[in-house]
């Protein structure tokens, strides 16, 4: 047999599995290995798929999905990570979603009331004014600068009473921190606003987000429990993909793996990634959203109203809430908190997060409100098969940080996920783009 880099690769890597656990051996040679089944795995693989590679996708999860999951324990959807279809018009997820004769609910952004932080409701003629004066300090800060630096920084530069301001400092939160997925305290102030979006209002799925995998997923061949430790790769001679379960030998290997997961360095690349990549996976940001659905016997807030604001003296404390009654007939709201609250909420315990926005619910209702009777929450921060929601801009860090991870490294190593794509970073389609991009970038290398 020629002893190629390749196959003392595979040799070596089976070895050190099998030093770690007994018995295991190598398990599939084929052209792909994809890393990871969310939606940027399953878009990759499908796409080979379809042009003739043979494709093993390798999840550590017990399913697919990733940050794309439905949960109906409730009864109506309860979107565990994704939510919503931002800009549905020429978003290619609007596509899958009708692939699978999807039901959408256009969510009314226009449908809205804020309350105060004490029983009262903000007056509409405020809350227009409160959002033409943020519009018009980002204006002043994208006039201003022209070098980066902490968008509340920047803020307090060109408004010095915006952060005294409670209406307007909820907003820079319930719109902007969770629009980021991150903290407004580090978000870059340069480019936090210079992504691309597409059009329309966004909807929700009523017969569940993650129905739209099925078309990518249907005759791959994934292997869920398989979590991937360590990747050896050479440029020309393929790579050697160790798991718990076995190694996995191929000439190329795509990773969607999280961004969290690539910072907390939870699999080992021999050799050691590139510097200028190890330098773009550290200044990266990273955030998290926390979701909170409350069923309650009775409503207590007026039912035909979408969105509720809550205003409390934490930022991105359960400041967002939105009414289930408007798609189901469940008494369900399901409460967000953004920021560097979200990263706190992530680590309480399920009574302790009930009680922390239930209080935020009284203190805005201004009404005594019984228990739930059942709820779900989120915690993607400490998940350790994410470790985070996504990806963020944060001061230091430029569009080529993310766009330049998707270079492929020894034309062997190809990274995929939202946080390889700046125009639509933290975002579904922004993940499911990237999939196919590095699956095109397979196409071009195996040329």
């Amino acid at each position: 047999m020629r002893i190629s880099r390749r196959t003392m690769l595979a040799a070596s890597a089976a070895a050190a599995a099998s030093h770690a656990l007994p018995a295991r051996a190598l398990v599939a040679d084929v052209d792909v290995v994809v890393i990871g089944a969310g939606i940027a795995g399953l878009a990759a693989a499908r796409w080979l798929v379809d042009q003739g590679y043979e494709v093993v996708v390798l999840e550590a999860a017990g399913n697919i999905g990733g940050r794309l999951r439905t949960d109906w324990s409730l009864g109506p959807p309860f979107e565990v990570g994704a939510g919503w279809i931002h800009s549905p018009d020429g978003n290619p997820v609007s596509a899958l979603a009708e692939a699978v004769d999807a039901t959408r609910f256009v969510t009314d952004d226009d449908s809205f009331t804020l309350y105060d932080g004490a029983g009262g409701v903000v007056p509409d003629a405020t809350v227009l004014a409160n959002e033409t004066r943020l519009e018009g300090i980002y204006d002043r800060i994208d006039a201003r600068f022209d070098r980066d630096q902490p968008l509340i920084e920047a803020i307090r530069k060109v408004d010095g009473t915006a952060l005294s301001d409670p209406i307007l400092r909820w907003m820079l939160s319930a719109y902007t921190e969770f629009d980021l997925g991150g903290s407004i305290n580090k978000a870059s102030a340069y480019w936090f606003d210079e992504d691309a979006t597409f059009d329309g209002e966004d909807v929700v799925l009523l017969t569940g987000y993650d129905a739209v995998l099925k078309p990518l997923a249907a005759g791959l061949d994934i292997r869920l429990g398989h979590a991937v430790k360590r990747v050896e790769y050479a440029a020309g001679d393929g790579a050697s993909v160790v798991t718990d379960q076995g190694v996995f030998e191929s000439d190329f290997v795509i990773s969607s793996l999280p961004l969290g997961v690539l910072k907390a360095g939870r699999v080992a690349f021999d050799p050691a990634l590139p510097k200028a990549q190890r330098e773009r996976i550290a200044r990266l940001g990273l955030g998290s959203v926390t979701k909170l659905a409350l069923e309650f016997e009775q409503p207590f807030w007026p039912v035909e109203t979408q969105y509720f604001g809550c205003i409390s003296r934490e930022d991105g404390r359960w400041n967002y809430w939105l009414n289930y009654r408007t798609f189901s007939d469940r008494n369900i709201l399901l409460g967000l908190s953004v920021g560097d609250y979200a990263i706190q909420a992530d680590q309480m315990a399920d009574e302790a997060m009930i009680a922390d926005a239930m209080a935020v619910l009284q203190q805005n209702f201004g009404v005594d409100i019984a228990p739930p009777k059942r709820h779900l929450r989120t915690a993607w921060w400490i998940d350790p098969l994410s470790l985070g929601a996504y990806s963020t801009t944060v001061s230091g860090n430029r569009p080529r940080d993310f766009d330049r991870l998707a270079d492929p490294i020894s034309k062997t190593l190809i990274f995929a996920g939202e946080h390889t794509i700046f125009d639509y970073h933290g975002t579904t389609h922004g993940a499911y783009l990237s999939g196919l991009r590095a699956a095109q970038s397979v196409e071009a290398l195996a040329d």
